[in-house]
């Protein structure tokens, strides 16, 4: 017995870091008001951290807003979006708290639902997660419906297969996202070293 209370008083001094697993990860990113761009590079250098780690990222996309009620697009300005894709040891709920802190220290502010902001994080598809709560529905449900998610998602995962089934190759094919009012940037790239 003090062989073994010996060894484990020198075991618990010693701090033993195990190797965490990392996930895969997209997140989805808009602005609309402000420098838009400050914006994306703001919360794209706030992501990472210790625990997140941005590995890639799509071309910067501009597209009207999308809004509830008719006339929004007209209403309000643009979007700036992109995609990420992230490394991360955190959960699915872990890493939305995160998006959510990053989009609070970027002045997003949340009067009305899908209301111009100054920085939107979506978590987009979190490795093979599929899951579905009042906070947080993995994939996202907006994917193949939102041509501002699909083409930069694409980008970076053309691969992908869709909960229904389709490729995202195939989606962004689609009328429904053919048919939306969206153009690449040119001139406007985002940098991993940012």
């Amino acid at each position: 017995m003090d062989s073994f209370l010996n060894t484990y008083k020198r075991v618990s001094k010693t701090t033993v870091t195990l190797p965490t697993e990392r996930v895969i990860s997209y997140l989805g990113l808009g602005s609309s008001i402000g420098d838009r761009a400050a914006h994306l590079r703001s919360a794209l250098q706030r992501l990472n951290s210790e625990s997140t780690r941005v590995t890639a990222l799509s071309s910067v996309y501009e597209s009207p807003h999308l809004g509830l009620a008719p006339g929004d697009s007209e209403r309000y300005p643009p979007h700036l979006n992109c995609v990420a894709q992230v490394e991360t040891s955190l959960s699915p709920n872990d890493l939305l708290d995160s998006v959510l802190e990053i989009e609070r220290a970027g002045g997003r502010e949340r009067a009305e639902r899908w209301s111009p902001r100054t920085i939107d994080i979506d978590i987009l598809l979190y490795g093979a997660v599929s899951e579905s709560s009042p906070r947080l529905t993995l994939p996202h449900p907006g994917i193949a419906k939102r041509a501002f998610v699909a083409l930069p998602l694409a980008e970076l995962a053309p691969q992908l297969t869709l909960p229904s089934g389709e490729r995202l190759a195939e989606t962004v094919l689609s009328e429904t996202i053919q048919q939306q009012a969206i153009r690449r940037v040119a001139g406007l790239a985002l940098s991993l070293a940012e």
